[in-house]
C-alpha cells in the first residue's frame, strides 16, 4: 500500500484551492518525486456554501484537523496574524507539521514558533510566492556571509510603479487599473505603504543575518506620494525608480529598511516590471546573484507550498528548532532608523521669487547635506497664473535636487527646517537612491 502523508488545509482561498487542485492534478509526478502519496483529507473553510465546486471534503471546524491524530501536517492559509498564530501554536503541540504563507504572523512570531517546535516548520510560501528564496538562503548561499539584499518583494507596487514609470500613468490611474486586474485588493493599504514587504523582508533578514525584529522597529514608507516629477528627474539622471527591501551589513549591524528607492536602470532589479518580484543577494563568496520570478497568484504560492509539503514527505526538512537556520552567540544588531546612511532625491514645492534657493541650500548647509545635482521647474498651476497675471505670490517652482550621501536624521531634520520656512508651501517629498 503506498505511504500517504495526510494534510488538514486550514483556508481554501486563491491559494488552498490551488494546493488541492495541483496536489490532485499533479499526483503522479508529485508520488514519484516523494516516493509518498499526498492527501488533503479535510480543507477548513469560513462558509461551505460559498465553495460548491471544492474538490477536497470541507467543515467550518478547525478542530477537525487539528486534532485529528491521522493528520501529518497543518497547512495555514487563513492569513491574518493572531489567530493564525493560535493555529500554529495548536498544530505544534499536537505534533504534527506546519506549514505557512502567512509573512504576517511570521513577521511577528517567527522566533516563538522556532523555539516551541519539535516538527518540521515549513514557509517557503511566504516570501515572493513561487520564487525559492527561502531555500537558497537556508541551504544554496549558506556557506557565505550575506553583505546586502536588495529586493522587490511586492507584485503590486511594482505593477504601479511600472505604470507610472514606463508608460506616464498617473499613481491613482495605475492603481485602479491593478485593482480591476485583480492584481490589488480592494484595500491596497498593505501593498501601497510598505508593510506587506517589510513582512517579507524582516523573514530573509532572520535567514540572512539572524535578526530577531518587528516591522515597528524599521524604516517603511510607501510609494503613494510618487508624482511625475520624481520619475522625470529618475529618468534624467539614469535612474528608476522601485520599492525596495533592503538589508544591508556594515560591520556587526544591520540596516533594514523598505522604501521607494531611485536605482541605476542598468541594475538587473530595474528590469523587473509587472508583478513580478525580484531578489539580489550579495554573497560575500558568491558575488551577487539574483532570484526572479511570480512574486504572487495562487497557483505559484502553491508551488511553493507543496514544495514544502515534498520536503517533509521526504523526511529532508529540519525539526521546528532549527526552522530559520541561523543561530549565533553574538547576534547582529539594527541599526537604528535615525542612523541609516543614503543619498536622497529631495522635491520641494516653493514661491517662485529671489531668494528662494538661498534659503534652501542654507538649511541644507547648517544640517551638513551637500547637494549632488539640481532642477527647478515651475508648476503647473503658476503657468496657469502666468497667463493672467504678475503677482509673484502666484508663481510656484518645484525645486528638484539631489545629495550626496548623508542620515536619515540629518535629512529629516532637514525637511522639517524647510517645511518650516514661510517660502515653502508644502511638506518636502523625498526618495533615497540606492547605489550598487
Amino acid at each position: 500500500m503506498q505511504k500517504q502523508l495526510k494534510i488538514g488545509l486550514i483556508g481554501v482561498g486563491v491559494v488552498g484551492s490551488a494546493v488541492a487542485k495541483i496536489l490532485q492534478q499533479n499526483k503522479d509526478i508529485i508520488t514519484a518525486r516523494t516516493g509518498v502519496e499526498i492527501v488533503v483529507k479535510k480543507g477548513i473553510v469560513r462558509d461551505i456554501k460559498k465553495h460548491k465546486n471544492a474538490i477536497i471534503p470541507l467543515s467550518q471546524n478547525a478542530d477537525e484537523v487539528l486534532y485529528d491524530n491521522e493528520i501529518d501536517v497543518i497547512v495555514e492559509l487563513m492569513g491574518g496574524v493572531e489567530k493564525a498564530y493560535n493555529i500554529a501554536k495548536i498544530a505544534l503541540s499536537q505534533n504534527k507539521a506546519f506549514v505557512t504563507a502567512n509573512k504576517a504572523m511570521l513577521a511577528y512570531h517567527r522566533y516563538e514558533l522556532e523555539q516551541m517546535a519539535k516538527t518540521p516548520i515549513g514557509f517557503e510560501a511566504s516570501v515572493c510566492g513561487g520564487i525559492p528564496i527561502i531555500k537558497a538562503l537556508k541551504d544554496g548561499l549558506s556557506a557565505n556571509h550575506i553583505l546586502a539584499i536588495r529586493a522587490i518583494l511586492n507584485g503590486t507596487s511594482n505593477y504601479i510603479l511600472s505604470k507610472m514609470c514606463n508608460e506616464g500613468w498617473d499613481f491613482s490611474s495605475a492603481l485602479k487599473k491593478a485593482q480591476n486586474l485583480g492584481y490589488a485588493e480592494a484595500d491596497p493599504t498593505l501593498d501601497i505603504n510598505g508593510t506587506d514587504a517589510a513582512h517579507k523582508l524582516l523573514i530573509l533578514a532572520s535567514l540572512a543575518y539572524g535578526i530577531d525584529s518587528r516591522p515597528e522597529e524599521i524604516l517603511i514608507e510607501g510609494i503613494e506620494t510618487l508624482s511625475s516629477e520624481d520619475i522625470e528627474f529618475a529618468r534624467e539622471f539614469g535612474y528608476t525608480i522601485k520599492l525596495l527591501g533592503i538589508a544591508k551589513k556594515r560591520g556587526d549591524s544591520i540596516e533594514l529598511r523598505i522604501h521607494p528607492a531611485m536605482i541605476h536602470s542598468q541594475m538587473p532589479l530595474a528590469k523587473v516590471d509587472g508583478v513580478m518580484n525580484a531578489i539580489s543577494v550579495v554573497g560575500d563568496s558568491v558575488g551577487e546573484s539574483v532570484y526572479y520570478g511570480a512574486g504572487a497568484g495562487g497557483e505559484a504560492t502553491a508551488s511553493s507550498v507543496i514544495s514544502d509539503l515534498i520536503e517533509i514527505a521526504r523526511g529532508k526538512m529540519p525539526q521546528g528548532g532549527q526552522m530559520l537556520g541561523f543561530h549565533t552567540s553574538q547576534p547582529l544588531s539594527i541599526i537604528p532608523k535615525e542612523q541609516i546612511q543614503s543619498s536622497y532625491y529631495v522635491r520641494i514645492l516653493a514661491v517662485d521669487t529671489y531668494g528662494v534657493l538661498e534659503k534652501i541650500a542654507a538649511v541644507l548647509s547648517r544640517n551638513r547635506i551637500s547637494i549632488s545635482t539640481f532642477l527647478q521647474k515651475p508648476s503647473q498651476e503658476s503657468q496657469t497664473h502666468a497667463n493672467s497675471t504678475s503677482n509673484d505670490k502666484n508663481q510656484k517652482a518645484k525645486i528638484l535636487l539631489s545629495t550626496h550621501t548623508t542620515t536619515e536624521s540629518a535629512i529629516q531634520n532637514a525637511l522639517c527646517e524647510l517645511e518650516a520656512l514661510e517660502v515653502v508651501l508644502a511638506k518636502p517629498i523625498i526618495i533615497r537612491i540606492e547605489e550598487a
